[in-house]
């Protein structure tokens, strides 16, 4: 992992969290609505690197998520332990791109992946905005370092049965 964009790292891998029991569903596994719980933490901690997480709210602007892919791929269990790695994929003047890979720790086997699409919102408005000045630098930085990194071969997948 490198660090660029004025800190952030290439790929970002600072969050990690744990499968708890109220999380745990009748086939005694990780509820799929967890995974995206756990994708989400691993965002607010991405979106705090960048500014636009916790400091950002007084400025009366956020994301709102637009559209996602989620892609199960091992299940996980009570008191599995998890590492959210997350990589820009796509930036422009009002929208945030974002893959997150989640690997178990203990195996360090890919548990899932989400594909995100974020806007950029005016909060009063509740209007999609450019980003606010003092943040888009270190955007563009952090986007800038993570182009470098190789494109997840999942990113773009679409659900389909394959007729044979």
């Amino acid at each position: 992992m490198s660090h660029g964009g004025e800190g952030i790292a290439a790929p970002f891998a600072d969050f990690e969290g744990e499968v708890r029991p109220e999380w745990i569903d009748s086939n005694g596994h990780l509820n799929l609505a967890y995974y995206v719980v756990l994708f989400d933490q691993g965002t607010d901690a991405v979106y705090d690197a960048m500014g636009i997480g916790a400091a950002y709210r007084p400025t009366g602007h956020g994301t709102f998520a637009a559209e996602t892919h989620t892609l199960y791929a091992q299940e996980l269990v009570l008191g599995d332990r998890v590492r959210v790695t997350s990589q820009i994929i796509g930036l422009d003047g009002k929208r945030l791109h974002l893959a997150h890979e989640m690997h178990r720790i203990a195996d360090g086997r890919l548990a899932a992946a989400q594909e995100i699409l974020f806007l950029h919102v005016d909060l009063r408005l509740r209007r999609v905005v450019p980003w606010l000045a003092p943040v888009l630098p270190r955007l563009q930085a952090a986007a800038a370092a993570h182009a470098a990194l190789a494109m997840p071969d999942w990113v773009g997948r679409r659900i389909e049965l394959r007729r044979g």
